[in-house]
């Protein structure tokens, strides 16, 4: 199943942070991903399944940047006046359609430039929850979606890691490395 109602603005308020994740302003979307970027508040969420394979999606050829790329369950910013939990489910909904709880695993910051076009600047906060749910993506924020397996998409990433979102690769080596007992323990 799919919907294709549109959730994301190029004119919504992000929250600028600074590298302790304290508010310092707002910003629109299109500013904070313009030029080199500005800090601002992210997540991701990584959904796992029962078999322990994990929901990743291509990201829609609208996305500004990186589009058609590979990458986690579903990433995204809360909004002004939004706490995390509160654009987690918010997220989660608009795009693959799933209510879910989620497990704060990490917080990192990471900047990564899109060709000229802009860039990610960002304090992201990375979200894991199991589902079994079948994902009604939302088609103008997903191309494509799949559950994979955890080996298997790592062994794809080492292969062509071009296909894939810089912090997807980056988040997906610290779950690997520091979380990968608690999440298949869920």
């Amino acid at each position: 199943m799919t919907n294709n109602r549109q959730v994301s603005f190029h004119d919504e308020a992000l929250i600028l942070v600074d590298g302790n994740d304290s508010v310092t302003g707002h910003s629109t979307k299109d500013r904070c991903h313009s030029g080199n970027g500005l800090l601002h508040r992210a997540f991701s969420i990584f959904v796992f399944n029962s078999k322990n394979e994990l929901l990743i999606q291509k990201r829609s050829a609208e996305k500004p940047l990186w589009p058609l790329f590979w990458s986690n369950s579903v990433c995204s910013h809360p909004r002004r006046g939004e706490d995390y939990p509160e654009a987690v489910s918010r997220r989660l909904l608009d795009e693959v359609g799933l209510q879910l709880p989620v497990q704060f695993l990490f917080k990192f910051q990471y900047q990564a430039n899109y060709k000229q076009l802009g860039a990610e600047k960002e304090l992201c906060s990375v979200f894991t929850g199991r589902c079994d749910d079948q994902p009604i993506v939302n088609d103008s924020e997903i191309a494509d979606w799949k559950f994979v397996n955890f080996d298997k998409l790592q062994n794809d990433i080492d292969a062509r890691p071009e296909k894939y979102t810089p912090w997807f690769k980056t988040e997906l080596t610290r779950i690997r490395k520091d979380f990968s007992d608690k999440i298949f323990t869920m």
